[in-house]
């Protein structure tokens, strides 16, 4: 486990990575009259989900609508599009390709209703086209190859035709239309990197040919840096074939990139830049050719990559997300979190309503601490305002107000022989830290409302609270209705603060782990 100490007075420099011991007292500070420029949506731009068909459940897209009202992403993801549940492909006696797309239409449908557009992930193969019966997950998506490129390259112009003609050029024009998941995985691709390379250039060829601007890509690749290296090598020799922009995934893991049983056991690398630092690594990589300044989409990422990792749960999981959006959002165009919702089947249906699930939000809707970092990011606004603190941002808004999102991220490892699905399954008090002042200056003179928000142990905390319950299998109505209440992400506290002097600040205890956000309204004038 690393962390770095230092005692801190209220007036001394802040370090780069704070942390700080019982007893000691950290800084965080920030002159509002230098900023860096516009603040960054990135961290907001994409989504994760599952795979298509849950799409379809009404609790999965009532859970959506949560989430697009209170944070709000841009694009979705999710796999499966392409699978025998979604209906999209068969054939008649002769061999001839049958097209249907009814089930694509009512997912899309609803996505667009709740303000968010589809980021295309193009799986797997319909087992009417495919080559072979090799299968993945317990929704067994067909991971052969095509057992036709000509009629793959139909379905593909097919699909793309559609969305036109439904959805208009200009609307899809937006879209990202990504070519497989992780062909560099035994799991989701049994062949050679050379069979995805050709089918990554049947797919972008017969996407261009039906839409000119859509924007394609690949690989998708989660194993540090062969394939993507590869693969760009590829796109250098081979100019002619489209790409629009480089596609990875990343997970805070020491090791292991799939989990087809449920029975990985996962263990958090402490290292603060082990999921950012191999985005930025990605960036520098692409930089490095002729493909510099191509769009980069990390189209999936958490601090592990099973659904059966408790931290997925606890609070630790909001420090962790704080600390590579702040880290990474430089070098990325979107940063896709692995998922919104714990309605997620890959290994099935879950027994309990807490499983180390990916989502920010479990089976029966409750808000998990990852689920209130994300919206913490959406109330910051305007234009980022200069800090040396590293495990901070703060905006200011054009009417005025002003928000400071500041945390600790101290990892916790399991001990030696045990793994995150042992260790993070059970109540995690948290060490104290000591004190936090945050210090503004050159705050405009007035009244403001002053909200506080915290996440952290017992603050928008579910899981101790269920872990307090006893970890129930299945929980009765009063018991989500009370975990449901315990996590709301209403804010701490709320009061009418004068700022006098140009300088605001206010002191707070800091445990490990805790994330604090404070919000400035300005009361009774116009921006």
């Amino acid at each position: 486990m690393r962390s770095l100490f230092c005692s801190l007075l209220i007036s001394a420099a802040v370090l780069a990575q704070p942390s700080a011991a019982a007893g000691q007292h950290r800084v965080v500070q920030a002159d509002l009259s230098r900023v860096t420029g516009p603040h960054s949506n990135v961290p907001l731009e994409v989504v994760g989900a599952g795979r298509a068909a849950e799409g379809l459940r009404a609790d999965w897209q009532e859970q959506l609508a949560t989430v697009q009202s209170e944070i709000g992403f841009g694009y979705l993801r999710m796999h499966g599009l392409l699978t025998d549940e979604m209906g999209v492909y068969s054939e008649d006696k002769g061999g001839k390709p049958i097209f249907n797309f009814q089930y694509v239409d009512s997912l899309y449908d609803a996505l667009l209703k709740l303000k968010i557009r589809p980021f295309v992930e193009l799986t797997f193969v319909p087992s009417k086209l495919a080559a072979g019966t090799t299968t993945v997950f317990w929704w067994k998506g067909n991971t052969s190859l095509p057992k036709d490129p000509a009629k793959w390259a139909m379905l593909m112009r097919a699909l793309v035709a559609h969305f036109k003609e439904r959805y208009g050029e200009d609307e899809i024009n937006k879209w990202y239309f990504e070519v497989w998941n992780e062909p560099d995985i035994r799991g989701f691709w049994p062949h050679p990197l050379e069979d995805y390379l050709s089918l990554y250039k049947t797919t972008a060829e017969a996407i261009r040919a039906e839409c000119a601007k859509c924007r394609i890509g690949g690989p998708a690749s989660a194993v540090p840096y062969a394939a993507e290296e590869a693969f760009e090598k590829w796109l250098l020799a081979n100019p002619s074939i489209p790409n629009d922009f480089i596609a990875l995934h990343a997970y805070g893991v020491n090791q292991g990139y799939l989990d087809e049983t449920g029975r990985a056991g996962t263990v958090i690398d402490p290292d603060p830049n082990r999921v950012s630092g191999r985005m930025r690594h990605s960036r520098e990589l692409i930089d490095a050719t002729t493909l510099k300044g191509r769009q980069l989409h990390f189209t999936e990422w958490s601090s592990a990559y099973t659904p059966t990792d408790y931290m997925h749960d606890q609070y630790h999981q909001a420090s962790f997300i704080l600390n590579v959006v702040k880290r990474a959002t430089p070098y990325v165009d979107s940063l896709s979190y692995w998922t919104f919702t714990d309605i997620f089947e890959e290994l099935g249906p879950r027994f309990t309503p807490f499983h180390g699930g990916f989502g920010l939000m479990n089976l029966q809707g409750i808000k998990k601490p990852a689920y209130h970092a994300f919206s913490f990011l959406r109330r910051l606004s305007g234009e980022d305002v200069v800090s040396k603190d590293n495990a901070s941002w703060i905006t200011k808004a054009k009417d005025g107000s002003i928000t400071a999102l500041f945390w600790d991220y101290s990892p916790e490892v399991p001990p030696k022989g045990s793994s995150d699905q042992i260790y993070y399954k059970q109540e995690l008090p948290a060490a104290s830290k000591g004190k936090v002042t945050l210090d503004l200056r050159h705050v405009p003179g007035g009244q403001y409302k002053l909200s506080i928000y915290q996440i952290g142990y017992q603050q928008n905390d579910a899981f101790t609270a269920y872990a307090k319950m006893g970890l129930p299998n299945q929980l009765t109505k009063p018991q989500v209705e009370a975990l449901k209440q315990v996590s709301t992400g209403a804010p701490q506290s709320e009061e009418v603060v004068q700022v006098t002097g140009g300088r605001f600040t206010r002191t707070l205890p800091l445990n490990a782990n805790d994330c604090y956000e404070f919000v400035l309204s300005p009361v009774g004038r116009a921006p």
